[in-house]
């Protein structure tokens, strides 16, 4: 692969507790992943992205580090990690990291010592008093006091204490933790809550300073040639976006505009316009995302009446037609993958998995439900242990219980079932990915002339993509059919339905 292939990759996202159990303690872990390399492979992604794996007291799904430099006990060793880089890479597939910079755990080794010796507090944000009434993403006060009266920082859960940017302590930490996993191998960062590092006294957000932290970090990540830095960037105003991926900061960064858009083609063709025209000047790939660890799966989302994507699970529970989110989670996958720049493939989603909306309260294990008082159900039913045979839970995912339920139903999804199924959902991930390597990712496209609930575009190869979001069939324009996310009707293209064609 090239030393750009970020630009056009196909990168899938790996949510460890829940993709395989390799020691059957109910919990996915590196032997598991290990395991499924091949399933990897077969599939055809170019890189995995793995969410944290680090030592810690998992508040919030390992989001609180305790410790950056191995690995959670409950995932393998660091040398175990290092086996695992190696075979991905035997197998030509690329391994990305998150990296946590805003905050920390309050089983670190540093936090332990601030609250032992208020002198070493100065790499968090302590206060005598609440500097602010800020209120924590997950619900309640952003302040928490110590014993001795104390209060300290944390935009998230209590246990994830805010580390403080403005001391050089801390930069120097976090590039020699780029280091250690750069020198083991790792080829890439994906970096949490990237905007949120630098604080006032009044703000919090895609502050200034923040971009020196990047152009420093982009300096090491170009020490070692192939390694690429990706952001995790909600931010609305797209100026503002772009900047963190000018040529001396970040390579990527996440397009949150196009998971959260609504199936409506006026919509989407807004957001792909808007996408293009942020990242054309400076030079910059584009990412497309469907879902992720954080997100209502596409299947459930997309049978809802209302489509889009919010924080705060106002739609928990809201109605949803899965057949007609099956059939458009198909025809967003066709659509995302044609579309130029790299695409993101979140665990399960090539097997049509729909949201877990009943989940018992008491297995709910995301700070977010806690923390809003059971208002928010939390991201939980999206992070659901995956199926991978057999007709009753655990599926194949290893020989324990789970450490969420998978419901009976998924029997059907399982990868054994789909696997020889030629219209499953996972052989049509399969196949679009083939074709994807060959005759998408990095490039352009340009619009063809088509009905305003049609989306249609050629690439740079010649391959057109047609995407019918109206309630009609339509026509198709001349050319080899390729791929459809469904059986056409009479040689038209049917609503809510993906085609691939090619001139030749």
């Amino acid at each position: 692969m090239s030393q750009t292939w970020w630009r056009g990759a196909a990168i899938y996202q790996v949510y460890l507790r829940s993709f395989a159990d390799g020691n059957g303690d109910g919990i996915g872990d590196l032997a598991g992943l290990r395991s499924r390399l091949p399933y990897l492979k077969d599939l055809g992604i170019d890189a995995i992205w793995l969410n944290p794996w680090y030592p810690s007291p998992m508040a919030d799904g390992g989001y609180d580090v305790a410790d950056y430099r191995d690995i959670e006990p409950v995932f393998g060793t660091l040398s175990e990690a290092e086996r695992f880089i190696e075979e991905a890479h035997q197998l030509d597939i690329r391994v990305i990291i998150d990296v946590v910079p805003n905050h920390s755990s309050t089983e670190s080794a540093w936090f332990k010592e601030a609250l032992e010796n208020p002198a070493a507090r100065e790499r968090f944000w302590f206060a005598d008093e609440p500097l602010n009434d800020w209120q924590s993403i997950f619900g309640g006060s952003a302040w928490t006091q110590v014993p001795d009266g104390q209060w300290y920082l944390h935009l998230f859960a209590p246990e994830q204490p805010d580390f403080n940017w403005t001391n050089p302590e801390v930069h120097r930490e976090f590039e020699d933790v780029l280091r250690f996993w750069f020198d083991r191998g790792v080829d890439g960062v994906r970096i949490d809550s990237a905007a949120l590092l630098i604080k006032s006294d009044t703000k919090y957000e895609d502050l200034d300073e923040v971009h020196d932290v990047y152009r420093r970090w982009r300096e090491v990540a170009d020490e070692y040639g192939e390694r690429i830095l990706i952001g995790e960037v909600w931010l609305p105003d797209q100026e503002r976006f772009a900047r963190y991926l000018r040529p001396d900061e970040l390579h990527t960064a996440f397009n949150f505009d196009f998971l959260s858009c609504p199936w409506d083609p006026a919509e989407l063709r807004r957001v792909i316009d808007l996408t293009l025209a942020t990242h054309t000047p400076i030079g910059a790939p584009p990412t497309w995302v469907l879902s992720n660890h954080d997100v209502t799966r596409p299947v459930t989302r997309y049978g809802r009446a209302d489509t889009t994507f919010a924080h705060g699970g106002r739609l928990h529970g809201t109605p949803s037609d899965l057949e007609l989110g099956y059939r458009r989670a198909r025809a967003a996958a066709l659509l995302a993958m044609a579309l130029p720049g790299s695409v993101y493939v979140y665990q399960g989603e090539e097997l049509g998995l729909p949201e877990v909306e009943d989940l018992a309260d008491e297995l709910r294990q995301d700070p977010m439900y806690a923390r809003s008082g059971g208002t928010n159900p939390g991201r939980d039913g999206c992070r659901v242990p995956l199926p991978w045979s057999g007709e009753e839970p655990p599926f194949g995912f290893g020989a324990g219980t789970p450490w969420l339920p998978q419901p009976e139903g998924w029997r059907k999804l399982t990868v054994e079932a789909q696997r020889t199924d030629l219209g499953s959902m996972l052989n049509l991930y399969r196949t679009a990915l083939g074709l994807r390597r060959d005759l998408l990712g990095d490039g352009t496209l340009t619009w063809l002339p088509a009905g305003g609930e049609v989306l249609a575009f050629t690439r740079d190869s010649g391959l057109t993509s047609v995407t019918n979001l109206g309630p009609d069939p339509v026509p198709l324009p001349a050319g080899r059919l390729l791929l459809a996310s469904g059986a056409l009707e009479d040689g038209a293209l049917p609503s809510d339905t993906t085609a691939w064609l090619t001139r030749d």
